[in-house]
């Protein structure tokens, strides 16, 4: 164990092994005492006695006082109920920016409510370059296990005769541990923040590249906000059945696996990140298709974004 905590420290030195939770216990002090110290003040700035909070919220009045003193630990659904009695979208009581005096929060209710026309003028002034030569020459693969990521990168990165990188691999090879041993020795979030550096360094590296990321990635904001703003990048959209076919294929789902509940699972994973894969801004249905028929559709559409000029013939 304390090997694996010096390879890791090795890969990132924010890293901090946190034994009894202490530091983790002090963060969440901090943020009740924040909560509570918001809620006060959103109350007094509305002329709101607790007593009246109370009976808009449903909330004990106790229990309020206990809150804006910073000792009630408030559920998600007792502080959204205060929210709303104050007006207040829950995000003001727990964010890092301050609701009353931070511009950041201004700016993004401004952002919240304009034309996508105007969304789009406000990212482009906000970007230190345009976004094409953000993206360079780079493009990611995303999508579930199965959808045909490691095939289609690896032909797609022969043509173009540019590096084919698969970031778990990289991951591994740069902590120098399976992503068995990652995930057993910190979890997911441990697997996320090297993920994330693990990104970062493709695109440091890497002006031309073909990457494919594992397909969970789009579920960590900020790690995909940087993929999709850095890499010009392609949803692979398969069945649900063809995702269990080809995983059972390549050996990684056993045979004995019980379909019906492996396949709902599946289904729900898919129904959740549908929304976030379709932010990708190129999509190829991998379904019912060869690999060569595939591999020809996602050659098409990397021509249409003129990705494949100087290619190898």
């Amino acid at each position: 164990m304390q090997d694996g905590i010096k390879d890791i420290a090795k890969v990132d030195p924010s890293f901090k092994p946190d034994r009894g939770g202490h530091a983790t216990e002090l963060t969440v002090e901090a943020l009740i005492s924040t909560v509570g110290e918001r809620v006060r003040k959103a109350r007094e700035r509305k002329g709101l006695p607790r007593r009246v909070l109370s009976e808009i919220s449903g909330v004990s009045p106790r229990y309020l006082a206990q809150l804006e003193a910073g000792e009630g630990n408030i559920s998600i659904g007792l502080l959204q109920r205060v929210a709303l009695a104050l007006d207040h979208r829950i995000e003001w009581l727990v964010s890092e920016e301050d609701p009353w005096t931070s511009e950041v929060v201004r700016v993004s209710d401004l952002y919240r409510t304009a034309s996508p026309e105007t969304r789009a003028r406000v990212l482009e002034l906000l970007s230190h370059e345009p976004p094409e030569r953000m993206r360079a020459r780079r493009i990611c693969l995303i999508g579930l296990s199965g959808a045909g990521k490691s095939t289609l990168g690896a032909m797609v990165a022969r043509d173009l005769a540019v590096p084919f990188i698969e970031l778990n691999t990289e991951i591994e090879k740069h902590s120098g541990m399976s992503l068995d041993e990652i995930l057993a020795l910190y979890g997911h979030d441990g697997y996320r923040r090297l993920e994330k550096q693990a990104l970062d360094r493709v695109v440091e590296a890497h002006d031309d590249a073909v990457l494919a990321v594992a397909g969970g990635i789009v579920a960590e904001p900020e790690t995909y906000k940087t993929l999709l703003a850095r890499f010009h990048t392609v949803w692979l959209k398969t069945s649900p059945e063809e995702h269990m076919a080809r995983v059972r294929d390549q050996g990684a789902l056993s045979p004995m696996a019980d379909q019906p509940e492996v396949s709902d699972q599946l289904r729900a994973i898919l129904a959740s990140w549908q929304a976030l894969y379709e932010q990708a801004p190129g999509c190829v249905e991998t379904s019912g298709k060869s690999a060569e028929q595939a591999h020809r559709e996602l050659t098409a559409l990397l021509s249409d974004w003129n990705l494949t000029e100087g290619a190898a013939g």
